[in-house]
């Protein structure tokens, strides 16, 4: 008989839990990393994070000016069919690979696994960088575009004039506002995690059935679905008559395809994240699913409840779905459904701190940046070296806004470029070299190959086309600084590499091994020694799995 208390003893659930998180650090532990990181995340709650970082609200509703004037409702709403058809291809193509691979570094480790020995340091590099930047980017939209929101909704009925340099302060104290829950609150993640999912669901839900019950009158499907229209140009001569409307709207579906970014989340939480193997690709899959579900519903909703197209886009509030509201319940209706909007977007930048700090620290553990930032907190169990990086860099990106009017479209641009290059990479390598992927429970068998081939085109072809100027006249003020951007970091991910990365940086770090080797983990010079060591025993990063 067992003469333990009851209520010490462990239940068959319990039991069962403990013995999922042993199985997922002992994974964890194959792949050469430590438990650091607290691993009490269900599927639901790693969903969660990735759909509130997706938050079709926050995409849809910061960037409606853009999509209203680059294309119309036209390529608004069938735009986002496209989009998201063949984001799920990539989607698919980063589940299967997080299956096999399921650790916070997320791209960059996927790139080093799945890259041949020779190659592996190289593609962890490049990739890494780019993560790095995409993960800065989509902090920068979210909030600042959050920033943008308030700003809007504190006109309605007041006298208040909303500036450049206002919205950068309000910018300031919402990252100052992510940094602290971040930093000290990590035990509240979970309980936001849960508002986040039902706010996100059953809040942009009724957001868009109320907008639609009460619009007093409701635009035409030929409307919706059919209507083309061009306000590039600054003095009225738009790419569509100075190009053509194909280039029009190839540049607008940038709304739908910035929304669908962010659930790279889903890996950089899977080292949280109970059976991580199959709950993080899930996580991936479900958030983009269920996103572009919701957000064509939300995005339909707005569309058929427009009163008047030219208010609309030209509206003195500064805001279209500001202005959709004000018609349809006027002023004290549209504060409080702003209000909403507002939390749900505050939430979403939130969880894009998480999930960038996350991203941050497993580079810095592998020695991507310096030794400095690979550092959890042991009283607060966050890395919070980490998080404040992320947040002042985020911060630094907004800075051109104060004198440039494409500002945030530049920053989502960047955003997007950023991220999908970064998983591009991973699924690239794993087309040209198949022998390297061990695949892992989730596993797309004679599919995985044509997936990743469309993942890859389709990648390509948006990389390029988010970095073509945006407005005509291209000046100063209108200049898409995306390219300028994407290619800094290029340059420097390219040129630090040959100059001096490629001397020391080994890829993925085997903390684990160097550990029961007696190597310390925080000397360079001693690490580099050890992994060379290591390679001529022909022992490599592909022999972690």
């Amino acid at each position: 008989m067992d003469d333990t208390p009851i209520h010490e003893q462990n239940t068959p659930r319990q039991a069962s839990v403990s013995a999922v998180r042993e199985r997922d650090e002992d994974l964890l532990a194959e792949l050469g990393y430590k438990q650091e990181l607290t691993r009490n995340w269900s599927l639901v709650h790693n969903f969660g994070v990735s759909f509130s970082i997706i938050s079709v609200i926050t995409g849809i509703t910061t960037l409606f000016e853009y999509g209203l004037t680059t294309g119309g409702p036209g390529v608004m709403s069938v735009g986002w069919i496209v989009v998201c058809f063949f984001t799920m291809f990539v989607a698919l193509g980063m589940a299967e690979i997080v299956s096999a691979v399921p650790t916070s570094g997320g791209p960059y480790f996927w790139a080093a696994i799945l890259a041949p020995p020779g190659q592996a340091a190289f593609w962890s590099w490049i990739t890494g960088w780019f993560n790095f930047l995409g993960q800065v980017a989509v902090t920068t939209g979210i909030s600042f575009g959050n920033a943008g929101l308030i700003s809007t909704t504190a006109t309605i009925n007041t006298s208040y004039k909303p500036t450049a340099a206002k919205t950068i302060g309000i910018y300031a104290a919402l990252l100052a506002s992510h940094v602290l829950v971040n930093c000290f609150g990590v035990k509240l993640l979970r309980y936001f995690n849960d508002q986040s999912i039902v706010l996100h669901s059953i809040g942009v839900s009724c957001f868009a059935i109320a907008v639609l019950a009460k619009a007093p009158t409701h635009q035409s499907a030929k409307f919706v679905f059919a209507t083309f229209y061009d306000g590039t140009g600054v003095d009225g001569v738009g790419w569509s008559m100075r190009a053509s409307p194909a280039y029009v709207a190839v540049c607008g579906i940038l709304m739908a395809q910035y929304t669908v970014t962010g659930y790279d989340a889903s890996a950089h939480l899977s080292e949280e994240t109970n059976n991580a193997s199959w709950n993080a690709p899930l996580g991936v899959l479900m958030s983009v699913g269920v996103s572009g579900v919701f957000g064509f519903f939300l995005i339909l909703s707005l569309l058929f409840s427009i009163q008047d197209f030219p208010n609309t886009v030209s509206s003195s509030v500064g805001q279209p779905v500001t202005q959709i509201l004000i018609d349809v319940f006027g002023n004290k209706g549209a504060i409080a459904l702003m209000t909403l909007i507002i939390v749900c977007v505050w939430h979403c930048g939130l969880f894009s701190l998480t999930s960038n700090s996350r991203m941050m620290f497993a580079f810095a553990r592998d020695h991507g940046l310096p030794p400095f930032f690979d550092n959890v907190n042991q009283q607060f169990a966050s890395p919070i070296r980490t998080i404040c990086l992320a947040a002042i860099l985020a911060f630094l990106l907004a800075i051109p806004s104060l004198g440039s009017s494409v500002a945030f479209s530049a920053a989502t641009s960047i955003a997007t470029i950023g991220l999908y290059i970064s998983y591009g990479l991973p699924i690239f390598i794993g087309l040209i070299h198949p022998s390297s992927f061990r695949k892992g429970p989730f596993n797309l068998r004679a599919a995985s190959r044509p997936v990743a081939l469309i993942a890859v085109m389709w990648i390509t072809f948006i990389t390029i086309v988010f970095c073509l100027p945006e407005l005509n006249p291209v000046n100063s003020q209108t200049l898409n600084y995306t390219p300028v951007a994407v290619g800094i970091v290029a340059t420097w991910a390219f040129g630090s590499w040959v100059l001096w990365a490629r001397r020391w940086f080994t890829g993925p770090i085997r903390q684990i091994e160097e550990e029961r080797m007696g190597i310390p983990v925080g000397d360079p010079a001693k690490l580099a020694e050890a992994e060379e060591i290591m390679k001529d025993r022909k022992v490599g990063v592909v022999d972690v799995q």
